[in-house]
């Protein structure tokens, strides 16, 4: 759903009291309009913006020359507790440090992608109880000033005696820290109930909802829609793959009960999260043509259920736009300005007053970001936190299809290896 027409005033958060003061000067940066810009960062937020040129560096600065600047993307769907672990040998460990471990490297690989907020779905009940939640806290507050971390509780079951103790576990895993609850209703023997009882524990503390559908059951997306309607701070649900394989009709009217609700969906183009045997993603224009907020993320990485994802969410834009058939501008969209306000972030704009929260990616337009998007560098409350750089080489044989200089290697080749010819920066 495109953002409301209304102008919001520069949201109002906690990141300027954590952030560093010190300013950081952003100097001949290209945005997505096509203007050439300066933009410093101060405390957290971007105080000024203006021509290429017209501002001066109080503080550090760095030169984005030949880069796009953009508001930076927002994670809305990550499995933090089995990330990475697809090359394990044997059963994937639960152990806590082996938990830890590979959320605090699954989030950092995702920051260097550019998403500086990132939402993580973690397994709690069966025979790790709140293990692997407290594992993903640990890494979240080890990884505090570099990426903001926040994470979904998922019990099993929810519903008659065998549900008791995931309701309790629930309870508790709200306030050991887990910002939002959800999970599964597709895999309860009540999946009516498992929802009732979610929303009962998020009104109880004033949480999201973030709740796994594959929503190929219009009558069960119908009751969810109604019993979550109106519910603050809000439902999201997701990847909803299943209704890309209902009859359109079914599908059409699902989607305006989704909507009427204020439900999101976050779709996951890059593939799904519950095994490999069912693929696809959610009606993304079907949706977004009903007014459902739709947010893209990017599921399992690199564990069973998709054991190559990158967790890129400019991977994700680009399979929205690629395949989805979405302007380049909107596909972006899902991955940033949509998925922020489906994890309950502030807006961000390159103007003065909005949070600092960045990401410069070489190149001059967004299109040509999405297909061949390398370089990064990502912005979190007003500093650098992650740097990419590429630079693709050719021998001298491709010197005569005149591809673009923009920089010749400052040192010698090693003994044996092809000649230097132009290279490219990525």
């Amino acid at each position: 759903m495109s953002a409301d027409s209304k102008q919001p005033q520069p949201p109002e958060d906690g990141a300027a009291a954590t952030a560093d003061s010190t300013s950081l000067l952003l100097s001949h940066a290209r945005l997505a309009d096509g203007r050439n810009v300066d933009v410093r960062l101060v405390g957290g937020r971007i105080e000024a913006v203006g021509t290429a040129g017209s501002l001066t560096a109080t503080g550090a600065r760095v030169d984005l020359t030949g880069y796009l600047l953009l508001p930076a993307a927002a994670e809305p769907h990550a499995h933090a507790d089995t990330a990475l672990s697809a090359d394990s040998p044997g059963p994937v460990s639960y152990a806590p440090e082996h938990v830890q471990r590979r959320a605090a490297e699954a989030a950092l690989l995702q920051l260097g992608h550019g998403a500086t907020a990132q939402r993580a779905h973690v397994r709690i009940g069966d025979v790790h109880g709140l293990g692997p939640l407290e594992a993903v806290l640990q890494a979240r507050r080890s990884l505090r000033g570099l990426v903001d971390l926040t994470a979904v509780a998922m019990p099993r079951l929810l519903t008659g005696a065998a549900g008791a103790d995931g309701l309790a576990m629930l309870r508790d895993a709200v306030k050991m820290g887990a910002g939002v609850v959800g999970g599964c209703p597709d895999l309860d023997p009540d999946p009516a109930g498992y929802v009732e009882a979610v929303l009962e524990v998020a009104a109880e503390h004033g949480v999201p909802v973030d709740l796994h559908t594959d929503g190929d059951d219009p009558a069960r997306l119908a009751r969810l829609a109604a019993m979550a309607g109106g519910l603050r701070p809000g439902v999201t649900i997701g990847p909803c793959a299943g209704l890309g394989r209902l009859p359109a009709d079914a599908a059409r009217r699902a989607a305006d009960g989704l909507a009427a609700a204020g439900v999101t969906v976050v779709c996951l183009p890059q593939g799904g999260c519950a095994g490999t045997g069912m693929r696809g993603t959610a009606p993304v224009r079907l949706l977004r043509a009903a007014g459902v907020r739709v947010a893209a993320g990017s599921g399992a990485m690199r564990d069973v259920a998709n054991p190559v994802g990158r967790g890129d969410p400019l991977e994700a834009a680009y399979l929205l736009a690629s395949l989805g058939g979405l302007p380049a501008e909107e596909a972006y969209a899902a991955v940033a300005a949509e998925a922020r306000a489906a994890t309950g972030l502030p807006e961000v704009r390159v103007e003065a007053g909005f949070p600092a929260e960045l990401l410069a990616v070489r190149g001059e337009r967004l299109s040509g970001v999405l297909s061949l998007a390398y370089s990064r560098i990502v912005v979190h409350r007003g500093r650098v936190v992650a740097r990419t750089s590429a630079v693709r080489e050719y021998c001298d044989s491709a010197a005569a299809l005149d591809l673009p200089r923009q920089a010749r290697p400052e040192r010698p080749p090693e003994p044996g290896s092809p000649p230097a010819g132009p290279v490219v920066r990525s």
